[in-house]
């Protein structure tokens, strides 16, 4: 039986994802949206795109939940970007508030889903999906770590002048200023950066990585990153649906690992058809463990301020 996955928002993140799992043939694509027309144009160019790029599969926009039902898996991408005059709360409990609804009708309508979150703040967000949707902890799961580990490894193999290929780069904890990249653990063809890059040029490299949203903010002028925040999305759900196990920086309910409970937080995990299939834990130096913590510390005063969604 084909794949079935539902892309929730149909903006840039969400319809280049769309995009990029028809051309892998991950399964049936689904493209959801409130904009009336929109979804549904979109799904239909990306369809017609398959006789030209040579890839076969169903692709289709709605604005109904009821097209999405069966799921296998459902990646939430919708949700505001800040606007002049909204503060950081405004944007925290208006995204609760569209994350809220949608992850009702997902329940409702794809009980045996995975759920993976992509909207901001993300290990907020998918925390109240966890909440909402009653849903196993493992079957609920943030992109976060892979998106700014491809940044990291994309900076490194500047900085090296190698092929990207070659680099492997982990990076837990938020996405953004709280983020903890981990030199010892990055690598090019197994040896450690370390090895490789003077300390003040690690340490610039790790400053670049956590801007790494902003800086693209900047140059766009207006609107974000999609390309890349997609593209990872997009190896978690190949991962699921492939049962691969892949080992990947993700947001991931913690129970006790990294001396962290009962909250989201971007670590690495076993990735395979039944979602999180376990937590790897790495003995952090007591740094990059006090920065992990740290970061754990924003998420709950934010999951505080959004409680009425809870």
């Amino acid at each position: 039986m084909q794949n079935k996955i539902t892309v929730v928002g149909a903006g840039n993140v969400g319809a280049t994802c769309a995009l990029f799992l028809a051309q892998q043939e991950l399964g049936d694509v689904v493209l959801l949206d409130i904009l009336e027309g929109v979804p549904l144009g979109k799904g239909l160019d990306i369809l017609q795109s398959g006789a030209v790029l040579g890839f076969d599969g169903n692709v289709v926009g709605t604005n109904n939940y009821a097209d999405t039902a069966g799921s296998d898996v459902v990646v939430i991408t919708a949700g505001l970007a800040r606007k002049p005059g909204m503060d950081r709360l405004d944007l925290l409990k208006k995204n609760a508030e569209v994350v809220s609804d949608i992850t009702t009708n997902v329940a409702k309508h794809s009980p045996d889903s995975i759920i993976v979150m992509v909207t901001n703040p993300i290990d907020v967000m998918v925390y109240l999906a966890y909440k909402k949707s009653g849903f196993p902890s493992e079957r609920v799961v943030g992109q976060a770590g892979i998106l700014d580990s491809a940044r990291y490894a994309t900076f490194i193999a500047m900085e090296l002048g190698v092929s990207v290929k070659e680099v492997k780069a982990m990076v837990l904890g938020g996405h953004g200023d709280s983020m903890v990249p981990l030199p010892r653990f990055s690598t090019v063809s197994g040896i450690p950066i370390t090895e490789l890059i003077p300390p003040n040029r690690i340490q610039a490299i790790n400053e670049r990585t956590k801007v790494g949203g902003g800086e693209i903010v900047k140059l766009l002028g207006s609107g974000s990153a999609y390309y890349a925040p997609a593209a990872a999305t997009v190896l978690m759900v190949e991962s699921i649906l492939h049962d691969s196990n892949h080992v990947l920086p993700c947001s991931a309910y913690l129970t006790g690992q990294y001396g962290i409970s009962d909250l989201y937080v971007g670590v690495p995990v076993k990735l395979g058809r039944g979602g999180v299939a376990g937590i790897v834990e790495v003995k952090l130096d007591p740094h990059e463990e006090q920065a992990l913590l740290n970061s754990s510390e924003i998420y709950k005063k934010s999951i505080a301020e959004i409680s009425d969604y809870l």
